[in-house]
């Protein structure tokens, strides 16, 4: 495990932008208004070669610790707990303020490396606020600009010898790599929970982990950032699994996202889906299915994403059998490119149904994962394409040579032929089932391409 690196400071000093200028993506949300971030993110840092995981938390605020402000410091006081270090991010430009002379006496009484940072510090209005730093008593100010880059060498050498010893060698070392049988790396399980707001997303991912590690409350809306979060899971052998939990913003109607930062939001969650390998769909059982749960769904599918819906609030749910049933018609009927996606019931208050979620989840990916031998494969289709021929339009035969696997996560097959453009659209679904159903894929989605030989002799004699 790479050290972690917090980031901390009052609201809209520049955390974010810092956070993102490290991990050198846009990961996380970014905006003038105050606030943005309320859960902490973690991401992989690479700092002119020296790598580490940095944290971006929310704003540190002094308000009353049942308030969502508060229970955002909360979060922000939890993440220093075994930091490598704390980066105190201040603004250079607007000089040193109550709240920020708060939260270095806070940091003084910590038991974490404080390393003071000075953002914005560009240019000579920031002048000032550097000099005022020093008050603070956490030593020199680092200077630098989140935002155009500048300072970042200065940064490097206050880091590393939190990182790397005196010969530049990190002090953890890094884990052996297992591999699977293909000899490709096992990473983590990389599961996204998704849905409609308020349904228990953030709150089912603390009861996983078995902590409050995502804020969550009555408010519709808290969660902004699409937050992952390593974690292990230990099976009823005894084995450990790791697994990545990756909470998202809920997903209303596209009509009914007006303000920016919640189209920020949705966008990071759609992010999220193509970062995943199984999606878990969280479904209220107060509210049942629902129109966007279905768009939601058909969207996991068509990013070629494993799915599994979950009923969550099951333990309120009122005339359970009918509900279950209910749902499962209405899944086959909307999703009906993927038949029988698993469909499970949990709560997020007492637990129940977890384990089953996660072990399912492990499932679905080793057959989202699953690579077919060439052979095997092509005496599945020799059969199927024998016990149902493809049809002849104009009194020409279509020819059916042979499939190959070309992918995996999703898996996707490639079959070869002639006059594979004239193959109705029932056939090709006939082909896709049938590779679910008799080689183990179940109900991931499967990608089917067709290869029309361009050579101008196949068709002789045709």
């Amino acid at each position: 495990m790479l050290p972690e690196i917090v980031i901390i400071g009052r609201p809209n000093v520049g955390k974010s932008t810092l956070f993102n200028r490290l991990v050198g993506k846009k990961i996380a949300l970014v905006d003038d208004q105050p606030g943005v971030t309320r859960d902490r993110r973690i991401g992989d840092a690479d700092l002119l070669g020296l790598k580490f995981q940095i944290v971006d938390t929310a704003g540190y605020e002094d308000e009353d610790a049942q308030s969502l402000p508060g229970r955002m410091r909360v979060q922000t006081e939890e993440a220093i707990k075994g930091a490598r270090a704390a980066l105190f991010l201040i603004d250079a430009r607007a000089g040193i303020t109550p709240l920020d002379s708060e939260i270095a006496r806070w940091l003084r009484s910590s038991d974490t490396p404080v390393i003071l940072v000075a953002n914005k510090a560009e240019g000579r209005a920031a002048e000032s606020g550097l000099l005022e730093s020093y008050q603070l008593g956490l030593g020199d100010p680092v200077g630098l600009s989140a935002e155009h880059g500048e300072g970042l060498s200065d940064l490097f050498q206050a880091l590393r010898p939190h990182i790397e010893d005196e010969d530049g060698n990190p002090h953890d070392q890094a884990e052996d790599v297992l591999l699977d049988e293909f000899g490709d790396p096992i990473g983590p399980l990389k599961l996204a929970i998704v849905g409609r707001p308020n349904a228990g997303k953030s709150t089912l991912i603390n009861k996983i982990l078995g902590e409050n590690r995502l804020i969550t409350g009555p408010e519709a809306g808290i969660t902004r950032d699409s937050i992952s979060i390593d974690w292990q899971w230990q099976d009823r052998e005894g084995t450990l699994h790791e697994v990545r939990l990756i909470d998202t913003a809920g997903m209303r109607k596209k009509a009914r996202v007006q303000e920016k930062l919640e189209k920020l939001s949705v966008a990071d969650a759609r992010r999220a889906i193509d970062f995943a390998e199984v999606v878990v769909l969280l479904l209220d059982a107060t509210k049942g299915l629902e129109l966007q749960d279905l768009k939601i769904a058909d969207q996991v599918l068509q990013e070629g994403r494993a799915l599994i819906i979950a009923v969550n609030k099951w333990d309120v749910a009122e005339d359970a059998s009918y509900l279950f049933n209910g749902i499962r018609a209405a899944l086959d009927e909307g999703l009906a490119q993927v038949k029988g996606v698993p469909l499970l019931t949990v709560s997020a208050i007492t637990g129940k149904g977890i384990d089953t979620m996660i072990a399912t989840a492990l499932d679905v990916r080793k057959a989202w994962s699953r690579r077919v031998p060439t052979g095997i494969l092509n005496r599945w289709f020799e059969r199927a394409v024998e016990d149902n021929p493809p049809p002849a339009p104009g009194g020409r035969r279509i020819k059916m040579r042979y499939i190959t696997q070309a992918k995996t996560r999703p898996p996707g097959f490639a079959i070869f032929g002639t006059r594979l453009d004239k193959l109705p659209e029932s056939y090709r679904r006939y082909l896709v089932n049938g590779i679910r159903r008799d080689l183990g894929f179940g109900a991931v989605p499967v990608r089917l391409n067709l290869r029309t030989s361009r050579n101008p002799f196949d068709d002789k004699g045709t």
